[in-house]
């Protein structure tokens, strides 16, 4: 079928990640196991939710929570949630800027109460209601924001293909790589767990993660910089 004549680059790869999206039957264990991780873990967490909400309108003011547009499965734009640890109107100044550039500006832009946030990273923890919500999911490729995903459709031709799945609160390639590694090197790690995704690798990926999370913890408690 040909394209429209007015269908962007991001709108081509959006329709193409629709119409391959072929639904395995690991998928629908991997849903069920993202909304009751999701549910037990908003409930066992709500205490430390509301004291962080406490924290962050304390310490930084309103708002508390951070909502971003990002790219979800298919292309469909949905609303992220995250504590915000960034300067008011921060996003808008740092928008047009990506990798060492985009880290080194956000440095800038982090509070107080944000950089221990992000080192622990309980600012993430308020994105297991978008899990709830079907927008994303515990494990997969991490959601990208509407500008760059133009970009990006341009710079790489196989990006399309991270969009057959739900964007995850964690992925493999952020357990494996640095934040300022090439997008077409983390693309290569997300296309891998798309690949192979099973139960096994789901799990393995999240075990990962709190073991990042926990060294990075660590290397802050000791006044270390969080490299991992």
């Amino acid at each position: 079928m040909e394209p429209p004549a007015s269908e962007s680059l991001a709108e081509r790869y959006s329709r193409l990640a629709g119409e391959e999206f072929a639904p395995r039957n690991v998928d629908v264990v991997l849903r069920a196991l993202d909304g009751g991780i999701a549910g037990a873990a908003l409930a066992a967490t709500l205490p430390l939710l509301t004291a962080i909400a406490v924290a962050v309108r304390v310490a930084a003011g309103k708002p508390v929570l951070y909502r971003g547009k990002r790219v979800g499965r298919a292309g469909e734009i949905f609303t992220m949630y995250k504590f915000r640890t960034l300067a008011p109107d921060a996003e808008d100044r740092l928008g047009p800027f990506l990798m060492t550039e985009l880290s080194r500006r956000t440095e800038a832009e982090v509070t107080g109460i944000g950089r221990i946030l992000r080192a622990t990273q309980l600012d993430e923890l308020p994105q297991l209601i978008n899990v709830l919500k079907g927008d994303m999911s515990i494990v997969g490729p991490r959601p990208i924001r509407p500008a760059f995903f133009e970009e990006l459709c341009a710079e790489i031709p196989q990006y399309w293909q991270r969009l057959v799945v739900r964007p995850g609160l964690t992925g493999f390639a952020q357990t494996r790589m640095a934040r300022e590694e090439s997008w077409a090197d983390k693309l290569a790690h997300d296309l891998e767990y798309i690949a192979d995704r099973s139960v096994t690798l789901y799990f393995r990926v999240m075990l990962a993660t709190a073991w990042r999370i926990l060294r990075r913890c660590a290397r802050a408690a000791l006044g270390r910089p969080a490299t991992v």
